[in-house]
């Protein structure tokens, strides 16, 4: 008799997780070298459940399973450590680039530099919660380029032409950059989008990124999130509908907090 395929100890994050049964789970699961995977968690839901305080979004986790269908079986799963869940906003963040992987990759596709980058993406939402607008930044950008849908961003998208220095560009999602017009919104001059091609094309790009879109991170948020909807199939993504309807909320009860330029 033939045994089921068993993976063991492997690097991996929770994005999302659908009711099974009564009492089990299916977790969909970002993994380092199987990319988004499916599991089911049986008995997860069961108060005696050794899993019930593991399995939680954006804690690094260290996991086994067997199985080779679209949907394996969870043996195992335990805290890798490092850092705590991001809270508040932070945590918000970090659901939104969870909805991200959803959205953008495809089951069982590895990416294992992206998971790398959105490692550091979680614990900086951690531990940096200030900085949360440039993690959000950088990790948009990498995402879109370790996918492939994120055009060179030191050439003109029709032509290829290299960019000229002394003038701006908008980010079209269909086009790639393209020369601004007078009439044209959220346009950022060539020296920026050629510094953020630099620093994705560093070996260890994260932090190069972040320090890119410093200056600029308003500027890049719709452009990017345009590109996202393209990509994406979305008009919006839940993660952003959410937050618009908690401040929302906050308004109508006189207590509304500054708009976000993370989501």
């Amino acid at each position: 008799m033939s045994t089921a395929r068993r993976t063991v100890d492997e690097p991996a994050f929770v994005l999302h997780r659908y009711d099974w049964s009564e009492s089990s789970l299916v977790l969909e699961v970002f993994t380092r070298h199987h990319g988004r995977i499916a599991l089911v968690a049986k008995g997860v839901k069961r108060p005696t459940s050794q899993f019930r305080p593991v399995l939680l979004p954006l804690q690094p986790l260290q996991i086994t399973w067997t199985g080779e269908a679209e949907v394996r079986a969870l043996k195992a799963a335990q805290w890798r450590g490092g850092h705590v869940m991001p809270t508040g906003d932070a945590l918000i963040a970090g659901a939104y680039l969870n909805e991200l992987l959803m959205r953008l990759l495809a089951r069982d596709d590895p990416h294992p530099r992206l998971f790398d980058h959105f490692t550091t993406a979680v614990q900086l939402l951690a531990e940096r919660p200030e900085a949360q607008a440039v993690v959000v930044r950088a990790f948009e950008l990498l995402l879109l380029r370790d996918t492939g849908q994120l055009p060179d961003l030191a050439s003109e998208g029709q032509t290829f032409a290299p960019l000229d220095a002394d003038v701006a560009y908008v980010l079209l999602p269909e086009a790639g950059l393209r020369l601004a017009h007078d009439d044209d919104h959220h346009p950022l001059p060539a020296a920026h989008w050629l510094a953020l091609q630099a620093a994705l094309d560093e070996p260890a790009p994260f932090v190069p990124v972040m320090q890119a879109c410093a200056e600029v991170a308003s500027l890049l948020r719709i452009p990017l999130r345009n590109l996202l909807h393209y990509h994406g199939g979305v008009r919006v993504f839940r993660t952003r509908q959410m937050l618009l309807d908690v401040q929302a909320l906050a308004r109508r009860r006189g207590n509304a907090p500054p708009p976000s330029n993370e989501t």
